[in-house]
């Protein structure tokens, strides 16, 4: 017989309720192992709840911080932690917990978890209202320095040649001013780019040619692509400018070495997923772009903030490159990381991106 249909005010089972939750919730029996997964915990971790269960959890997710996992095995502990650095399979991930005790049941725990990279979308209002103040700023400077910069343009004219040298530094002050100004503007843009299906090698080679025309011969330059890869869904202007960013800190930051060398992977990877807010639903990224050099590595003191405006390790730097890396690669529906590689010597920084479905690719 047909299943009788449900009536409105059925109230749902404590396990539909589970199900339908977007965070992701395991259940650890004494020990911290696993016996129950949500949908949303197969989601972020990458396997299914069959091959959860009866995993340890600390085997599954391991947190980088030596101090996080003892505080995880005290037992009937209470934690609420966010931005967390762990790995999960072959992914690194930034994470918020929390960890209830079940005091009805002695040793059982609850475990929530969340990719902590959804904070900064959830809070991009917050953000955008910090970054606005910015454009509107930038947007009242560029008026005047129009003027100035005709000014000195019309005093070089009737300039000797030590008065020349003047005007022309007004004017190079300027036009490097103004650069930082459309920058800031760009940051406090509202609005995301149109994405649709681009080759992510096509955007790897356009973003190469711009790169290596103003960079030394000495540095080498290596790729490895898996030519089977689909389109990615993106904006090919933004993913282009995304990728040049990255390209040339790369070049920078390795320059110094010995043998300054910089590699560019593309990869296939599975079980990457952000819940995107202003979708509503979770959007797989399996579309890896990673750009990686053997310089000195960020300075372990701002690696945290990397990714926000105005840091920077350069010594002129204007720490707006990686701000603006992960601003467009937000509006992408993707995602940006870095990591360092102490043992080897390498710096990693990784995008992810959703990949075009067929119908949007024939459109």
């Amino acid at each position: 017989m047909p299943e009788a249909p449900r009536r409105v005010n059925d109230r749902p089972a404590a396990r539909d309720q589970i199900n339908g939750l977007s965070f992701a919730m395991l259940v650890l029996s004494p020990g911290m192992v696993i016996t129950e997964a949500n949908p949303a915990a197969e989601n972020l971790l990458g396997l299914s709840a069959h091959r959860l269960c009866g995993q340890p959890f600390l085997d599954v997710v391991r947190f980088t911080s030596n101090s996080m996992r003892e505080k995880l095995r005290e037992p009937d502990g209470q934690l609420i932690a966010r931005g967390l650095d762990a790995r999960v399979g072959s992914q690194d991930l930034r994470l918020n917990l929390t960890l209830s005790a079940l005091h009805s049941h002695p040793g059982w725990q609850v475990v929530t978890l969340s990719d902590a990279s959804q904070d900064e979308r959830m809070g991009d209002h917050d953000r955008r209202g910090t970054l606005r103040g910015p454009a509107v700023l930038a947007h009242e400077i560029k008026n005047p320095l129009a003027a100035i910069r005709g000014a000195a343009q019309l005093l070089a004219r009737k300039a000797d040649e030590t008065q020349a040298q003047l005007t022309a530094l007004i004017t190079d002050e300027v036009d490097r001013i103004a650069q930082l100004v459309d920058r800031m503007q760009r940051l406090g843009r509202e609005r995301p780019e149109p994405v649709g299906p681009v080759n992510p090698h096509e955007a790897i080679h356009r973003a190469y040619g711009t790169v290596k025309m103003a960079s030394d011969t000495s540095i080498s330059w290596r790729d490895e692509f898996d030519p089977s890869l689909p389109h990615v869904l993106a904006n090919e202007g933004a993913l282009v400018q995304v990728l040049v960013n990255l390209l040339a800190n790369a070049r920078d930051a390795c320059s110094e070495s010995v043998t300054p060398e910089v590699r560019v992977r593309t990869r296939f990877v599975s079980g990457l997923v952000m819940n995107v807010i202003r979708l509503g639903r979770p959007v797989g990224l399996p579309i890896e772009i990673r750009v990686s050099d053997n310089g000195a590595g960020i300075d372990p003191r701002i690696r945290e903030d990397i990714f926000e405006p105005f840091v920077s390790t350069k010594q002129n730097g204007q720490g707006l490159g990686l701000a603006l890396v992960q601003k467009l690669v937000r509006d992408m529906d993707g995602r940006v990381s870095h990591e360092r590689d102490e043992r080897t010597g390498w710096t990693h920084f990784s995008v992810h991106l959703p990949m075009a479905r067929e119908e949007e690719e024939s459109a």
